[in-house]
């Protein structure tokens, strides 16, 4: 009677069972709260819409409005104190082992539901049902693991239902998705791709793509990354059950204009973290060239610029005090750094001032790529050339 239900599973069969409800709860996280609610980054057939929202209040109890507006404030206060999450403010063990708490504590701020929680469900079904403060989805799926897979095995199976994106979205993509992994772009803040294959959170491994890149449907960008969350956002979509509307711009290219113009102008802004990601590479190659002279004609100034290296594509603000004292006394000790780190300040101010005209912003883009090919230093003469190639 404990043990047995309709499905007599050995435990092994459980594990597999609990595994793929688990991860039906994933994908309706990362497809339908996350992409189409909270982001819009696609639209859902009534009929998908309502699987995953009844799908989510059996197994989770979260309701749309809350979701979607904790996570877009998150986006629009990220690291700072108003982020309802960030490690960088609450510190990594707190958002990992207890962000479930911290994201409870803000569906409870009716500022937050006002300001952000607009264009979700406001149905009869959201209000009456998938709102339901008691979490009747939660006793329903409860009573069904009870018919299906015995009293006790299945509400261990409901336990770690209900554990499973608590622990998984608020701790380790809100936690670790912040604090630790690899980054493809320079984004304003600490976020972090995990890892390259997005397979057991849904494609939300790949979280500094999302950061940069957060309209889009697709959450990655390089070709070793997987996100099976978008492959499944494919599969609806030749089933007619869903429409894409953005994902992440990929660069165009023509041969480099004699001067830049508006339209490299809006090419630049519009490929902006391209553009650092090719700046990058350039500031490291100067780098790189800078040290080795060094080293052969002033080794106590190499050794200063040592440990340089993992602060020169971060902007200040990321930066603490005694970092960026640091990294002020190491660029005085040459000249060439100090102006390629300078033009980077500059250069990401092209999209930062939003109060500038665009003949104002194209002016500066056109001062800059003048002074950068007549620095002297190749890098800069090299990407100045690569600039007026945007398209």
């Amino acid at each position: 009677m404990f043990f047995s239900g309709v499905l007599d599973l050995p435990w092994w069969g459980l594990v597999i069972v609990t595994l793929v409800l688990t991860h039906i709860s994933i994908a309706a996280v990362t497809i339908f709260l996350h992409r189409h609610q909270a982001h819009r980054a696609l639209d859902l057939h009534p009929l998908a819409s309502h699987f995953f929202r009844s799908w989510l209040c059996l197994t989770t109890g979260m309701v749309t409005k809350e979701w979607a507006a904790v996570h877009r404030k998150h986006h629009a206060k990220c690291e700072t104190a108003d982020d309802p999450h960030s490690p960088q403010i609450y510190g990594i063990n707190r958002v990992l082992w207890g962000g479930v708490f911290l994201y409870v504590r803000e569906t409870h701020n009716k500022r937050t539901l006002e300001r952000y929680g607009h264009g979700t469900p406001d149905d009869w079904l959201e209000r009456n049902i998938y709102s339901n403060p008691a979490k009747v989805g939660l006793v329903v799926m409860g009573l069904i693991n009870a018919t299906l897979f015995g009293i006790l095995p299945g509400l261990l199976v409901l336990a770690v239902q209900i554990a499973w994106i608590p622990f998984w979205a608020a701790g380790v993509i809100n936690g670790i998705g912040h604090y630790w992994g690899y980054r493809n772009w320079s984004s304003a803040d600490a976020s972090t791709n995990i890892f390259p294959l997005g397979i057991l959170i849904g494609g939300e491994e790949l979280h500094n793509n999302h950061h940069a890149f957060g309209s889009s449907a697709k959450l990655s960008n390089r070709w070793y990354e997987f996100d099976i969350g978008w492959m499944y956002i494919r599969v609806l979509e030749m089933l007619g059950l869903a429409q894409i509307k953005r994902i992440a711009p990929r660069p165009r290219f023509t041969p480099a204009k004699p001067v830049a113009d508006l339209d490299t102008l809006q090419a630049v802004i519009t490929y902006r973290y391209d553009v650092l990601a090719k700046y990058a590479k350039s500031l490291k190659n100067a780098y790189a060239e800078e040290l080795s002279v060094l080293r052969r004609f002033a080794p106590q100034d190499a050794q200063l610029l040592k440990g340089l290296k993992r602060w020169l594509n971060r902007d200040e603000q990321q930066l603490c005090g005694e970092e960026r004292a640091r990294l002020a006394e190491a660029l005085a000790k040459s000249e060439k750094l100090l102006t390629v780190y300078a033009m980077r300040r500059e250069l990401v101010a092209l999209w930062e001032r939003s109060t500038a005209s665009r003949e104002q912003l194209l002016k500066q883009l056109q001062d800059w790529c003048r002074r950068a090919e007549a620095s002297g230093i190749r890098q800069l003469e090299e990407f100045s050339l690569r600039l007026r190639c945007y398209a």
